[in-house]
C-alpha cells in the first residue's frame, strides 16, 4: 500500500537541516491531527536539546521534524478526544513535552518535568512540516480576531509571560531587560500588557533590535559596548539601580551587569537558555540579598492567557515577523538569515501551507 508523503525540515545535526519527504502521520484514537503555519527559532546555538539518544518520553532521536513555535488548523480529531474541537478550528499549539509522573509533574510543574522536551525539538513532529499529530493538551484554539501568523508568535511570548508572571515585578518598577532579540522583546509586551507603569530599560547592541525594543515599549536602550549599564541603571532607578533584571542573552558579561544593577533585595530572573557555564560570586548576592530566579518556559494556561491579550488589543505583536518564506525555503532563506542577518531577523515566518 503506497503510504502518504509531506514535505518537512528535519535536524539530523548541528548545523545540518534537510528538507525531505517523509511518511505524513496519522492520528490516533487520542490524538489531533494539525495542518500547519510555522514561526522560526536559531537552531546553531544551544544546548543540544534535540536528543542524540532516544528521549525518555518519545523514544524518538534525530534525524527529527523541527519547529516548535506555531500554529495550524485541526484536519482531524481522535475518537477519545473529549474536548470541545471540531475540524476546521484554527489552533496554537503548546509544544511542551512531559511525562506526568514526575514529582514536578505531581506538583503541577509539568514545564520542570525531570523528563521534559518539546514538539519540534525532541520529536511527535514539528512545525516545520504540512501536518503533526499531538496530544489534546497541545491545542489551545484561537478567536477568529487572532490570524494564524500571530498566533505562531504565541510561544515565544508566552514565555516572557511566564517570566513575568512568576517574577516579584509591582507595576511601577525599573526593569532592566538584557537582550532585544525575541524573547526579550516578548518580556517588553508582557509588562506592557499586564497594565505595568514600570519604567523599562532595555541593553542591546543591534541597532535594528534596539529600534524594536523602543517601538514595544522600553523607556530606555542602552548598548552595553558604550554605556556603563550598571551606571546608567542607578541614575534611572532613583540612584538605587532596578527591581528586576530579565535575562534574555546568556552572556557572562550580561549576569554580571545584572548582578551589580539589581538593588539590594532585588531579582535577576533568568531566562536565557545557556551555552555554557556561567559562574556568579555568592558574596555578590548575600551582601544585597539579592535573588536568582530561573524560569523554564511557561505553564498550562499561559498560552490561552497570552491569546487572550493579543485578542482584546493588549498585545501587538506583529512587528515581530520581520520576513515570510515557503516551507521548501526554510534553511537558505530561514534559519541562514538569522544567522547572518541576525541584527534585522526577529522572527522568520514559514508558510508550510496556504492558512491565513
Amino acid at each position: 500500500m503506497a503510504v502518504d508523503t509531506m514535505k518537512a525540515v528535519r535536524f539530523h545535526g548541528r548545523n545540518d537541516l534537510r528538507f525531505e519527504h517523509i511518511p505524513e502521520p496519522t492520528c490516533g484514537k487520542d490524538q489531533i491531527k494539525v495542518s500547519k503555519e510555522a514561526n522560526l527559532h536559531e537552531y546553531l546555538g544551544g544546548p543540544g536539546i534535540c536528543p542524540t539518544t532516544p528521549h525518555p518520553i518519545t523514544k524518538e532521536t534525530i534525524p527529527l521534524t523541527f519547529g516548535h513555535e506555531f500554529s495550524g488548523t485541526i484536519e482531524e480529531i481522535g475518537s477519545d478526544i473529549k474536548g470541545d474541537f471540531k475540524v476546521g478550528d484554527r489552533v496554537a499549539v503548546q509544544p511542551i513535552i512531559y511525562d506526568g509522573t514526575c514529582g514536578a509533574c505531581k506538583e503541577g510543574l509539568p514545564n520542570c518535568c525531570y523528563n521534559n522536551g518539546f514538539v519540534g525539538l525532541s520529536g511527535w513532529g514539528g512545525g516545520l512540516s504540512e501536518h503533526l499529530v499531538v496530544p489534546e493538551y497541545c491545542v489551545i484554539k484561537i478567536p477568529d480576531n487572532v490570524s494564524l501568523e500571530i498566533a505562531a508568535l504565541v510561544e515565544p511570548l508566552s514565555v516572557g509571560w511566564h517570566a513575568v508572571k512568576i517574577s516579584p515585578f509591582k507595576p511601577n518598577d525599573y526593569v532592566l531587560i538584557l537582550g532585544g532579540g525575541p524573547i526579550g522583546l516578548s518580556v517588553i509586551q508582557a509588562l506592557r500588557a499586564r497594565g505595568s507603569n514600570c519604567t523599562i530599560i532595555v541593553s542591546e547592541v543591534s541597532a535594528k533590535r534596539k529600534d524594536y525594543a523602543k517601538q514595544f515599549g522600553a523607556d530606555h536602550v542602552l548598548d552595553p559596548t558604550v554605556d556603563d549599564v550598571v551606571a546608567r541603571c542607578r541614575e534611572i532607578a532613583d540612584g538605587v539601580g532596578v527591581h528586576e533584571v530579565f535575562d534574555c542573552a546568556g552572556v557572562q558579561a550580561g549576569l554580571d551587569a545584572a548582578i551589580h544593577a539589581v538593588r539590594a533585595r532585588g531579582t535577576v530572573v533568568n531566562i536565557a537558555v545557556w551555552e555554557k557555564a556561567c559562574s556568579i560570586h555568592p558574596n555578590d548576592v548575600m551582601f544585597k540579598e539579592r535573588k536568582y530566579l530561573g524560569v523554564a518556559t511557561y505553564v498550562l494556561g499561559d498560552f490561552k492567557e497570552v491569546i487572550d491579550a493579543i485578542s482584546e488589543g493588549r498585545m501587538k505583536p506583529e512587528a515581530m515577523i520581520t520576513k515570510r518564506i515557503e516551507l521548501e525555503e526554510v534553511v537558505e532563506e530561514g534559519f541562514k538569515a538569522l544567522v547572518k542577518d541576525k541584527d534585522n531577523q526577529v522572527k522568520i515566518l514559514v508558510k508550510a501551507w496556504g492558512g491565513n
